[in-house]
């Protein structure tokens, strides 16, 4: 069983290594799917209570970057830069974390699952 939650973040940044115009500052609306998997609890019927989920997501993640220059937080803050950060700082306070997607448009995504790299 998989449980996912959708967290949307604003941001700018800087892509200092990329030849084209994301070299340049500019920003998006991002949005961080989190996906947790496990057994459900026979007793409580659940995986992970939503709300504990909202509160490491918001807690580890949102409070440093929603509404930052990620530059601040990260030397090349590209998407899949972004989505190991995000993982980078779950994987010990969200049991279960399974897969990581960031939108950085409705259509451009990258997905992350806790290999290396």
């Amino acid at each position: 069983m998989r449980l996912r939650m959708d967290y949307p973040f604003c941001s700018s940044h800087v892509l200092p290594r990329h030849p084209g115009r994301c070299k340049n500052l500019h920003g998006h609306n991002y949005l961080l799917q989190v996906v947790v998997a496990g057994k459900t609890d026979p007793v409580s019927g659940m995986i992970m209570d939503f709300e504990d989920m909202e509160r490491a997501v918001k807690e580890h993640v949102l409070a440093v970057l929603d509404h930052r220059h990620l530059n601040d937080v990260m030397e090349n803050p590209t998407a899949e830069h972004i989505v190991k950060w995000c993982w980078d700082h779950l994987k010990n306070t969200l049991p279960g974390l399974d897969e990581l997607i960031l939108f950085e448009t409705p259509d451009c995504c990258a997905i992350y699952r806790g290999e290396d790299g």
